[in-house]
């Protein structure tokens, strides 16, 4: 019994001491990265979204009618921002990047677009797969360098 206090005794003063803190500890070996101004940011976190882009507003009734052309009629900003389809398909990256950086252009200080250019280029990019796979190119990497900029 006092070799188990005892060895209880130093475990604890080990999980408490800070150098142990630097030993790497068992865990996941796959973690995903996620900025705070990626699109699984913002489908993760629903409550920091801006008041003034509603979750379950459509992507037709925020980017227009040519959005309505291209994307199903009830589809939403959430639905949006969370699809997991996007590899391969210029059009699902496009809206899916297209919604987080709207929703960036709200809420981040110092984010490269404005709300108008996000609506314009994502109308402009859909005359083709090749415009489309640009601008989602386009808006994931303004979407990605803007972890730094100012909630």
């Amino acid at each position: 019994m006092e070799k188990f206090c005892l060895f209880l005794l130093l475990f604890v003063f080990y999980l408490d001491y800070p150098a142990a803190a630097a030993i790497p500890q068992p865990g996941f070996v796959y973690t995903r990265a996620r900025g705070k101004c990626t699109p699984q940011y913002w489908s993760s976190r629903t409550e920091s979204w801006p008041r003034m882009v509603p979750q379950m507003s459509t992507v037709s009734k925020v980017f227009g009618s040519r959005a309505y052309e291209r994307y199903r009629y009830d589809l939403t900003l959430l639905e949006a921002a969370s699809r997991n389809d996007d590899l391969g398909n210029a059009f699902v990256r496009l809206v899916k990047e297209s919604t987080a950086a709207l929703l960036n252009s709200y809420a981040r200080k110092g984010y490269p677009y404005n709300a108008w250019q996000v609506k314009t280029l994502l109308i402009q990019a859909l005359v083709s797969k090749k415009a489309a796979a640009l601008q989602a190119q386009r808006f994931r990497e303004a979407n990605q360098a803007c972890n730094h900029l100012h909630l």
